[in-house]
């Protein structure tokens, strides 16, 4: 304060001698004051509760506190100004903006981005160092680049986020223009704004999977309302200026002019050497004109039916032709003939070409003519000549970088092709858009079922000299616009089909960007993209080229045409049903041929519109049969395979959804949540996924949250792999589509392996006849019900050659249905009486579901303890008996065993044999037995020894025949 003080003082003394001491004080006090107000500025303070707020001094530096003023009263906290005002703080009134500035009264707009503006700052990270552990510095460089009158996102794998903190006084709103290209680069805005801080955020990170680099995106025009007043103007950006006061926007210096910052006029150039666009800041030297600097186009025809190539100058023109080394405008072509009128046209003699009336063709040369009876118009646009752009149809030019495009045709009809133009700057977007209002399948399909109510193709060529792309995109019900496919650098000339599969609004779109580097210059001139023929079908107001046949009423004098139920196909002009388990193909193939048959294991829906499994599947085989029921799989499988890192490292997961059998309820879905705000605007209103794939087979890329910064797990880039099924079979080739059982070797063959075939119908820059799928299911008891699915080792992303993708599905779901061969019985032992018989499964178990074990069965049977008992006691009788036995015979053997030695002793003794007496028994030996043998005539005669006898007198014999009996006489008797 007192160096403040000390040139008062000086002056003080210096006019003590010539003033008043009063006058000289009062005037020091005066700039004392004056001196003061340029070291503090004035704020309002947070509001109360009552909605109240004071003003307060704030000084510039820290600790300079003395002589600030006091606090006072300030304007009520909703209190703003109007536009192309500012709130003058020292008199708390809103106050004019000056020429050369503006104001927006409650709000701020940023539009000057020559560098990045006060408040906003760029922070990048990289948590996510990938298997290596890059290191995150990597990033330091990474930001967001001021480009003049846009700012441009980072092209890495960085994510890097523009912040800004903005305080609201009230109830505000965020606006800005954008432009994002590259699905392969995410994107999001999001903040909640309330009243108090508020932090925006706009946040990228790129996606390199591949080689491709991202294209960046770009930001201009940020405007935030609710800051409820402006405490001062901002000056005019250079290129801009405000003529009047109280300006609540600048506005751009015309063509030829340019002004600087805060500019209240613009200052024209010396346009006979110089020039400039619209809007810009300085003036450029005119350079002498160059073939870069003209384009040619063929002129509408003539009264005579006549056309011719002509050059014109790119407007506005900027090159000079009068000086050394300039090029000049080439000489017009001759007048030729004008092509023939599109089909579906036809000239009246005049120079255009008019669409046929309804129920009428044409092919474009001929006069309009009625369809016969039983035939109906097919309806659609086909254009394949092209002397004026289709009514149909508009082009523009688009580059939020800069407005040199602005106006000018992005693209120009040559006769039988359509290309690109010339554009503003070579990094210019050349639009082509053709709307359909919707589609009117043919009478006799309107009923029908038919995923297709309509398609889209085209014949194309690119002839590039740089990085150019053609996106071919599509806008349905004006919700929001999709890249459907893209090309990238020279194509021959080919075809492209997209096919509609609902019934909406569409907006097809063409754009081609000759190169994603910032530029303000035309170079590669010759980088052009032809379109030689479009044509669309079902367009409810397109024209029609040729007639095709309907069914009728059955009324004999019936010419009306009528349409067919669902899955009918039209035959004599009659409506006929398609045979069980046959498909409808197209309406535009008549007769039988139109119903093709499933594949194996598959079956028609109602409406015979596509084939599908009903989850069972049987196999045969050496009178083996194996019946298979994967309804318990689930209806969608998922699969997450990965991680996988991109050159720089970011991790990334392929996630495969999979609907294996069942109707149309059992479809896979892939959703895209990458932030494309307007996508997020029309989801948040119909409650579905803006961007979402819903097919067979689907594919998504998965960015994990951790490590990028981001709130939730991206997923982008959601692809169709299959729309088709095919059949299911255990053989390994269906329809051209080939299972390789090397990719995943099998430890038992006792269950054969059953492959799903899948196909997808759109076809792609690298697989020209669509994408094709094998899930191979296989029985594994050590499984879940549900299983597991995994891909090929050597092939982690699921393919091999980036058409075909293979998947195992394991599961003991996969096993087939039990029968009466998968369990066997097994015999308890008899207790009580009774005996028990247990079925139990043949191991290693290899079947589900079918056959239930039988319940145990119990049978009445002889206790082992008394078979045991009588066995022994028949055992025991029958040894006794031939103990008995054996001792009876062997005992009666020795008494024969000596009477026969009596008998040889005695012969000896005599050498004769003995008399007839001696034969006898003799006194006394009875007592040498403990038994005694008498001889008694036999009275009863055996039949043997009848026969005997018979013999014997045959022979002269005669002899009666005795026995020895003990109980006769003890004489022998000879008869």
């Amino acid at each position: 304060l007192l160096t403040s003080l000390s040139p008062c003082l000086s002056f003080i003394c210096l006019s003590l001698h010539t003033q008043p001491l009063s006058v000289s004080l009062h005037h020091c006090v005066s700039m004392l004051s004056l001196v003061l107000q340029t070291d503090y500025y004035y704020e309002y303070t947070e509001c109360d509760s009552t909605g109240s707020r004071w003003r307060v001094a704030i000084p510039q530096s820290h600790g300079s506190c003395i002589g600030l003023p006091e606090p006072v009263r300030g304007t009520e906290c909703t209190f703003s100004c109007e536009a192309g005002e500012f709130l003058e703080m020292s008199a708390q009134e809103c106050t004019q903006c000056a020429a050369g500035t503006y104001s927006l009264g409650s709000g701020i707009r940023f539009d000057d981005w020559e560098t990045i503006p006060s408040g906003f700052s760029s922070l990048a990270t990289y948590l996510d160092n990938g298997p290596h552990g890059d290191d995150s510095t990597t990033c330091n460089s990474s930001t967001w680049f001021p480009q003049g009158g846009y700012l441009e996102s980072n092209r890495d794998e960085c994510t890097v986020s523009l912040i800004y903190a903005v305080h609201l006084k009230k109830p505000g709103s965020v606006s800005f223009d954008y432009q994002y290209p590259d699905g392969n680069l995410f994107f999001e805005f999001f903040v909640n704004l309330k009243s108090g801080t508020n932090i925006l955020y706009w946040r990228t990170a790129g996606i390199l999977i591949g080689a491709k680099v991202v294209k960046p995106v770009l930001l201009k025009n940020v405007h935030i309302e609710g800051v409820a007043y402006a405490s001062e103007c901002f000056p005019c950006k250079p290129g801009t200026f405000s003529q009047t006061p109280g300006s609540s926007s600048c506005q751009p210096c015309p063509r030829d002019t340019h002004s600087g910052h805060g500019a209240s006029s613009c200052t024209p150039c010396n346009t006979t050497t110089l020039y400039a666009p619209e809007g810009s800041a300085e003036c450029k030297a005119r350079p002498p004109c160059s073939k870069k600097d003209y384009f040619q186009i063929h002129t509408p025809c003539d009264l005579e039916g006549k056309t011719q190539v002509t050059y014109r100058w790119v407007e506005p023109q900027i090159c000079l032709v009068d000086v050394d080394g300039a090029e000049t405008l080439p000489p017009s072509g001759d007048r030729e003939p004008c092509p023939p009128c599109n089909p579906g046209f036809y000239n009246n003699d005049t120079a255009t070409c008019s669409p046929c009336p309804p129920g009428t063709f044409s092919d474009g040369v001929k006069a309009c003519e009625s369809c016969p009876a039983g035939t109906e118009p097919a309806v659609g646009y086909q254009y394949k000549w092209w002397n004026v752009l289709p009514a149909s149809m508009k082009t523009s030019c688009f580059n939020v970088g800069n407005s040199k495009c602005d106006g000018m045709n992005g693209w120009e009809v040559a006769g039988d092709h359509i290309r690109s133009g010339a554009g503003g700057s070579d990094n210019d977007y050349l639009i082509l858009n053709l709307h359909v209002p919707g589609f009117k399948p043919p009478t006799s399909a309107t009923g029908g079922a038919g995923t297709e109510f309509g398609r889209i193709s085209f014949e194309f060529e690119m002839v590039c000299s740089a990085d150019c792309e053609l996106y071919f995109m599509m806008d349905v019900n004006r919700k929001s616009t999709r890249v459907v496919a893209s090309w990238e650098g020279s194509k021959v000339r080919q075809s492209y089909t997209h096919i509609m599969t609902k019934n909406a609004s569409v907006s097809y779109t063409w754009a081609y960007q000759r190169t994603n580097q910032a530029s303000d210059v035309r170079q590669n001139v010759n980088s052009v993209a032809s379109i030689y023929s479009i044509s669309v079908s079902n367009a409810v107001d397109g024209v029609s080229s040729e007639c095709q046949t309907c069914a009728l009423l059955s009324q004999p004098s019936g010419s009306l045409c009528v349409p067919c139920p669902p899955g009918h196909y039209i035959h004599t002009s009659q409506c006929t049903e398609c045979p069980p388990n046959t498909h409808l193909t197209s309406h535009s193939t008549l007769g039988p041929e139109a119903c093709k048959p499933c594949g194996p294991s598959s079956k028609s829906n109602k409406e015979h519109s596509r084939c599908y499994s009903d989850c069972v599947f049987s196999y045969s085989e050496n009178n083996v049969s194996l019946s298979f029921d994967y309804s318990s799989l689930g209806s969608v499988g998922t699969l997450m395979n990965g991680p996988s890192f991109t050159t720089k490292g970011t991790k990334y997961y392929h996630l495969f959804n999979i609907s294996l059998c069942g109707g149309e309820g059992r479809r896979a879905v892939c959703t895209d949540n990458v932030t494309d705000l307007s996508s997020a605007d029309s989801q948040k209103e119909t409650e579905e996924p803006a961007n979402a794939v819903e097919t067979l087979i689907c594919q998504s890329t998965i960015i994990p949250s951790s490590g990028r910064g981001f709130h939730t797990a991206l997923s982008s880039q959601s692809i169709s792999l299959a729309d088709t099924f095919l059949g299911a079979t255990v053989a390994l080739t269906l329809d051209g589509v080939k299972a390789r059982p090397d990719l995943f070797p099998q430890t038992t063959n006792k269950v054969p392996d059953v492959n799903f075939f899948y196909r997808s119908l759109e076809v792609t820059s690298s697989c020209d006849k669509g994408r094709n799928v094998v899930v191979t299911l296989r029985c594994n008891p050590d499984r879940s019900t549900q299983g597991e699915l995994t891909v090929p080792s050597q092939c982690p992303a699921g393919t091999c050659d980036g058409c075909t993708f293979h998947f195992l599905w394991e599961s003991s779901g996969a096993c087939p249905q039990c029968t009466s061969t998968n369990y066997h019985q097994i015999e308890g032992a008899c207790k009580g009486g009774l005996q028990d018989t247990l079925y139990v499964w043949t191991e290693p178990k290899r079947c589900v579901g079918g056959v239930s074990l039988p319940e145990k069965k119990t049978w009445p049977c002889e206790s082992m303890d008394f078979l045991v008992k009588m066995g022994a006691t028949i055992g025991t009788f029958t040894a006794a008996l031939l103990f008995s036995i054996t001792c009876y015979f062997w005992k009666k053997n020795k008494r024969l065993e000596f009477k026969y030695s009596k008998l040889v002793m005695s012969s000896n003794k005599e050498c004769e044999l003995p008399g007839a007496d001696s034969c006898a028994v003799m006194e006394g030996e009875e007592n040498e037995g403990e038994m005694e043998d008498e001889v008694v005539y036999s009275k009863k005669t055996s039949l043997i020894r009848k026969l005997q006898a018979i013999a014997s007198r045959g022979n002269g014999r005669s002899y009666e025949n005795v026995q020895l009996n003990s109980s006769q006489s003890n004489g022998l008797v000879w008869g």
